[in-house]
């Protein structure tokens, strides 16, 4: 995918991106590379690959949901800074808050943003599992995001802590969703929880599968979720 694919496949979605949103992809992809020499941020570094598999890839959600709303968005584990970092590009009201572990990271999140000059962006150093018990956050977030971070029992019990009721847990998923919502149906409801839509598509160029999950915070999640570090993938909750 080259970036007038890209563009073009952008607005076909209903998505415009201005001069300077295109400029951004492009320093992004520049300094994704420069730092991947670095660190490990990415395994797929060709360009084509980079603007179909993570920019393109992460803006999928608003083919379904409206990001042009003002929403606080939370992205948990958010790496290379997927899906959160393109989001943010082409919804620049967005607020943002990003957790990931790994220090590292967040040292290249930080440098990205000032690089792009984003800004209302907030990064985080912490486990998913202490971020989302702390009060200040907890329940505090319109939209909580994960893109390939975990099964749906592990990831239910990381994100939902930390959606607002009546606000929206995005998963972002490959093809087996439907197989992962089975495994996941007890987390869901028992976190607050109730899945409102499944979006399948499929990656254009390359066809492979995506599915997108949307699960609405219809009530509060119980105090004790969640679980110490490291307790929801040793033990998920099925």
């Amino acid at each position: 995918m080259d970036t007038a694919q890209f563009q073009a496949m952008l607005e076909e979605k209903g998505i415009f991106l201005p001069p300077q949103a295109l400029e951004k992809f492009e320093r992004y992809y520049e300094l994704l590379i420069e730092w991947n020499e670095r660190m490990n941020l990415t395994a797929i570094t060709d360009k084509p690959s980079v603007y179909l598999k993570h920019f393109f890839d992460s803006l999928s959600p608003a083919f379904y949901y409206d990001f042009s709303r003002s929403l606080s968005l939370c992205d948990v584990g958010a790496g290379a800074g997927f899906p959160s970092v393109p989001l943010k590009i082409c919804f620049p009201h967005l607020k943002l808050a990003i957790v990931d572990s790994l220090q590292k990271r967040i040292t290249f999140l930080q440098h990205l943003a000032d690089e792009l000059a984003l800004t209302d962006i907030a990064f985080y150093h912490d486990r998913a599992e202490t971020f989302g018990r702390k009060k200040e956050f907890r329940e505090s977030f319109d939209v909580v995001m994960a893109r390939a971070v975990a099964r749906m029992p592990v990831l239910s019990e990381l994100c939902l802590p930390l959606v607002k009721v009546n606000g929206t847990f995005i998963a972002m998923k490959a093809a087996s969703a439907q197989e992962e919502l089975k495994e996941g149906k007890k987390a869901i409801a028992l976190l607050g929880g109730e899945i409102s839509a499944v979006e399948q598509f499929t990656l254009p160029m390359e066809q492979s599968e995506r599915a997108i999950i949307f699960i609405k915070k219809v009530k509060s999640t119980p105090s004790k979720y969640p679980r110490k570090p490291g307790l929801p993938n040793k033990q998920p909750i099925q």
